[in-house]
């Protein structure tokens, strides 16, 4: 059996590791355990500072040796003080998440942890296929998300403008039609299946292979 402690930054991303890739990973006797990152005393959720983050993730490493520990942060909005954010530039957005990982795990130096930026954000997987919506949301809302859609082959190449990133342009559509992001993303990503989103995403695809392999 192998442990996995995936620390994620939103009760969204909690969900979706706990309903949709644990499922998945058991199978294989990989066993994941989804936990909420602090940011402040008072509440859980979100990455404003990676000094916040820092201690919680090498305290985890330590704490359970035995045990992987691996991220599910957004790189959208990742702050400043992230380590490689002032040298990772390159345009390719997957060449620059690969080197922001790599400068992560090089600043944590914990044998044991295995680095991953969401990219952009969890709700590029959701574009992996707008059709599971309509299973919750009426047609003029439907009319509305669709037209959100980018001109970009793959929905992690999706910008991360502050009104275009994945889940702007899906709250932006369906304002008014009663989208709440923590009921809605995991279960239209659980529709959407994780086949589809690998399919189509190849960096999420890349890191559940990770995962995959711990079982070996």
């Amino acid at each position: 059996m192998t442990r996995v402690h995936v620390m994620v930054e939103g009760q969204t991303e909690e969900t979706f590791v706990r309903e949709l890739l644990y499922s998945h990973l058991q199978h294989r006797g990989v066993f994941l355990n989804p936990i909420l990152l602090r940011t402040s005393a008072q509440g859980k959720g979100g990455v404003v500072s990676y000094a916040k983050v820092r201690p919680q993730l090498i305290r985890q490493c330590r704490q359970d040796g035995t045990a992987t520990v691996t991220t599910m942060i957004d790189l959208f909005r990742l702050p400043g003080d992230f380590p490689g954010w002032q040298g990772c530039t390159d345009v390719d957005v997957y060449q620059r998440v690969a080197c922001l990982e790599q400068a992560l795990a090089e600043h944590l130096g914990c044998r044991n942890f295995m680095p991953n930026l969401s990219v952009h954000e969890f709700e590029a997987l959701l574009f992996s296929d707008l059709g599971k919506f309509a299973a919750w949301f009426d047609d003029a809302a439907m009319v509305k998300l669709r037209a959100k859609v980018p001109a970009a082959p793959e929905p992690e190449r999706i910008n991360d403008g502050a009104q275009t990133a994945p889940s702007k342009r899906i709250a932006t559509a369906l304002a008014g039609h009663g989208y709440q992001k923590p009921l809605h993303g995991p279960l239209i990503a659980m529709d959407i299946g994780l086949g589809a989103m690998r399919a189509r995403c190849p960096h999420f695809d890349a890191w559940v292979g990770r995962l995959e392999a711990l079982a070996a």
